[in-house]
């Protein structure tokens, strides 16, 4: 969810959040097959919005899945979703990214999925995912190219502006693709603490 859609209709929101053009440019399957998901991880998607992430990584774990978004119709609308489905490991949060009301190093996988632009400065939102992740825990960050969007339209960073942002808040890039011209995966690791 961008800036613009806060003046959007819900309903217009989860559309374009939902529509199968966004399923057929975004592939969420390669994503969660990239990541070395064990039954027993527990994931945060942080800035969830319709559950698009969210829903498919409950069903690859037992282990819990945290849904945080400040929206809250958003979150009912995830409730709303894994009820229908039977899902029982998703819990909705209510929060932001730069304040996460989790335990630290508690979460296995951190997934954000076009938001981290939102967030002003990103540097305390990424030591905050930081301070989440288990030690040798996963982020996986989905952004757009800032390229492919007009001056007006909402801020955007490129993948090497993220990449190096997330090298200074202390993690190790371990893959960074582009799926289509429009999109960036970067997965990312937290060092582990030697003792």
């Amino acid at each position: 969810m961008n800036h613009k859609n806060h003046s959007k209709p819900f309903s217009n929101i989860v559309y374009d959040l939902d529509n199968p053009k966004r399923r057929e440019s975004f592939p969420l399957e390669r994503l969660l097959d990239m990541l070395p998901i064990k039954r027993t991880d527990t994931i945060l998607d942080v800035g969830a919005g319709t559950g698009y992430l969210t829903i498919p990584a409950a069903n690859l774990v037992d282990g819990q899945v945290y849904a945080l978004d400040i929206n809250p119709k958003m979150l009912e609308l995830i409730k709303t979703k894994t009820e229908k489905d039977t899902i029982e490991n998703v819990h909705t949060i209510r929060g932001t990214i730069d304040n996460i009301p989790l335990a630290d190093a508690s979460i296995d996988i951190v997934l954000a999925s076009i938001v981290l632009h939102e967030v002003q400065p990103l540097s305390n939102a990424l030591q905050q995912i930081k301070q989440v992740l288990r030690e040798d825990g996963y982020f996986v960050c989905v952004e757009f190219e800032e390229k492919e969007f007009s001056p007006n339209g909402p801020p955007r960073i490129s993948s090497s502006d993220m990449e190096q942002a997330l090298i200074n808040a202390g993690f190790h890039i371990t893959e960074k693709f582009s799926p289509n011209e429009l999109l960036y995966i970067i997965i990312a690791k937290t060092p582990f603490k030697a003792t």
